[in-house]
């Protein structure tokens, strides 16, 4: 997996965090920009889990790198107490991304399905999500910017879709409306134009 999806990475940096700033000259953008590339040197600086247990729920959920520098997300996911979700998420100072159309995912799941969240500033009271399926083996998941919806607190909002100017929060969240063990192996986080 590590080397079907390994590109020359940009030097990317944001104090706390993976995700970030090229530190290289602002110059032209690259048909690609690499957002995370976990490994077990950059372990999982800046990255969260935020499960249900913030409204009372009991869904249990770890982050950890494993041998091969991929990030483990895995846990079980409780419908008790009105929970169930489990998510990891970085923030990071708001980054330009217009010139970028898609973000792109190199993951092994567990053939569930699962979402990914982006906020476009941290003033924003709503995400933009978009749904996508596993399936079970290492692949690479394209999700167009214009696909993502305006989402609060797990409600669909009557706003206009993510508009891809800027991005301040990047959140994968498990929770299907069942009871069950997940598992996400994560390589690398990109966006493309």
């Amino acid at each position: 997996m590590k080397t079907k999806f390994w590109l020359p990475l940009l030097a990317l940096a944001v104090a706390g965090c993976t995700l970030g700033h090229s530190s290289g000259p602002a110059a032209v953008p690259s048909a690609n920009r690499t957002l995370v590339q976990f490994s077990r040197a950059e372990g999982l600086a800046g990255w969260h889990v935020e499960n249900d247990d913030v409204m009372g729920g009991r869904s249990q959920s770890r982050l950890a790198v494993d041998d091969a520098g991929n990030a483990v997300f895995a846990g079980t996911i409780s419908l008790e107490n009105d929970g169930g979700f489990a998510s990891i998420q970085c923030d990071v100072p708001e980054l330009d991304v217009a010139a970028y159309r898609t973000i792109h995912l190199g993951l092994k799941g567990d053939g569930k399905r699962y979402q990914l969240r982006l906020d476009a500033a941290r003033r924003d009271r709503h995400s933009y999500a978009a749904d996508f399926r596993t399936s079970g083996d290492w692949q690479e998941i394209v999700l167009p910017f214009a696909d993502f919806f305006a989402i609060r607190h797990g409600d669909r909002l009557d706003l206009p879709n993510y508009p891809g100017q800027t991005l301040a929060r990047v959140q994968l969240l498990a929770g299907d409306g069942r009871a069950e063990p997940f598992r996400l192996e994560i390589d690398r986080i990109w966006l493309e134009k």
